[in-house]
């Protein structure tokens, strides 16, 4: 029984583990954007930062509430105090001092005090500034997450453009292993020479190994996939949508007018510009006075013997309310120069906010201009892959006939294959261009 426990125990230990680091999951391009919102390091930290300005614009509220405290104390003096008392109270010489001591060995204090906060101008000013450390945090948020997501959007394209080149480099591995057997064959019943088995067979060769370096590079990059998203590295992903060609070579590029509104860093610049100006207001309302109430309510016992408790002994209470009324006249114009340089900071922002509003349709007409430049390469890049599929079709029929050489069927290979790298590239760089403009215009959606 000891034994069939414990392999139940073993089996349900490796079943969740596998399950954990194995796992294989499905994703299309939104899921795996989603999955990142929820995973993705930097996304939770951002949203933490968030929570965090959450409960500071609490902090500050609570100041300006009621504040509490109750109190008890007791004292056990081991030896009571001593006052020196003229001793001429007593009948003794002037000038001379009788010691005595004065009180109970034993002294208990119990108090409730509370405070609030009457009139405080810098503390109106943090209430509105907490609201808008709220409004940045979130606006952060929503920055990371553009981020993130233009990350995994560009990721994921990548991994399906490799999926797709592979399948076309398995094509022509197969292609090439066909050609070898065929010219072995022919070498064997004298129509070609060594050497045409021998050029084959290295070409052969050689994209096997291509092969090889292939499926590694596409691992490598399935990993930083897995990274952008949060996912872990031990996990298995299937990626659910394809690459739609036609679609991509029919891209248009938007026409709108750049308008630096339109995105986050904007919002975020001018976000931190009202927050500046509440700290400068928080500075200069230190020059008005503040006013607190306060009030506290204690009572005292002072006891031979330690019997607080006892209810046949009193206890005598101490009430008291009052204002405190308080005016900085001078600190040394400590504020001044806070002031000053709060101002300062503010001017570095408005030129922060000038710069990137100028910046902004210049990175709108280059953005535009690449997407361009790439769906002219990729139009251009396509005509290239089907001359050079038709040149290996003639080259190989012409081969079968006996009217080519292997040098040229070699040649038409090395040309498909560089061809086909090219029209790929340019299939990748339009994706990432038409993702680039759309950032650039404040259009991405994620």
């Amino acid at each position: 029984m000891k034994k069939y426990l414990t392999g139940l125990l073993l089996f349900f230990y490796f079943a969740s583990y596998s399950q954990g680091t194995d796992q294989t999951l499905s994703f299309s391009i939104k899921q795996a954007v989603d999955y990142a919102f929820e995973h993705q390091m930097d996304v939770l930290n951002a949203q933490l930062d968030a929570d965090i300005a959450k409960t500071q614009a609490k902090e500050i509220i609570g100041m300006g509430l009621p504040q509490l405290s109750a109190s008890f104390d007791i004292k056990d003096y081991v030896e009571i105090p001593t006052s020196l008392i003229p001793a001429e109270f007593f009948g003794g010489e002037p000038g001379t001092y009788q010691a005595i001591k004065f009180g109970t060995r034993y002294n208990a204090t119990a108090g409730v005090s509370a405070s609030q906060l009457i009139f405080e101008p810098s503390y109106i000013v943090g209430l509105q500034a907490a609201r808008t450390i709220k409004e940045l945090s979130r606006k952060n948020v929503d920055r990371t997450k553009i981020e993130t997501a233009a990350a995994v959007t560009k990721a994921y394209y990548m991994v399906l453009l490799m999926n797709d080149r592979r399948q076309v480099l398995e094509a022509n591995v197969s292609r090439l292993q066909k050609y070898s057997s065929d010219v072995k064959a022919m070498y064997e019943n004298g129509f070609v020479e060594q050497i045409d088995v021998d050029r084959i067979q290295v070409a052969f060769n050689n994209i096997t190994s291509e092969k090889e370096n292939f499926n590694r590079i596409v691992k490598t990059l399935e990993d930083a996939l897995k990274f952008q998203m949060g996912l872990s590295p031990q996990s298995q992903i299937v990626l659910t949508d394809s690459l739609d060609k036609q679609a991509i070579k029919n891209i248009t590029i938007s026409l709108d007018k750049a308008d630096p509104e339109k995105r986050i860093e904007y919002s975020l610049l001018k976000t931190q510009e009202q927050l500046q100006e509440y700290n400068i207001k928080r500075y200069k309302a230190q020059y008005f006075p503040s006013i607190v109430a306060y009030g506290s309510l204690n009572a005292n016992a002072q006891r031979s013997k330690f019997n607080f408790f006892d209810n046949s002994y009193r206890w005598y209470p101490i009430g008291l309310i009052g204002a405190t009324l308080s005016i900085n006249l001078f600190d040394g114009f400590t504020r001044e120069a806070k002031i000053n340089h709060e101002q300062l900071s503010l001017r570095k922002i408005k030129n922060q906010l000038t710069s990137f509003s100028n910046g902004v349709e210049l990175q709108v007409a280059s953005s535009r201009s690449t997407l361009a430049n790439a769906l002219t390469s990729l139009n251009s890049q396509e005509k290239n892959l089907q001359l050079a599929e038709n040149v290996n079709r003639t080259t190989k029929i012409k081969y079968d006939q006996g009217i080519g050489s292997n040098l040229e069927l070699l040649n038409s290979e090395t040309s498909l294959k560089e061809a086909q790298s090219n029209y790929f590239n340019a299939l990748y760089d339009a994706l990432i261009a038409k993702i680039d403009v759309d950032k650039a215009l404040g259009n991405f959606k994620y």
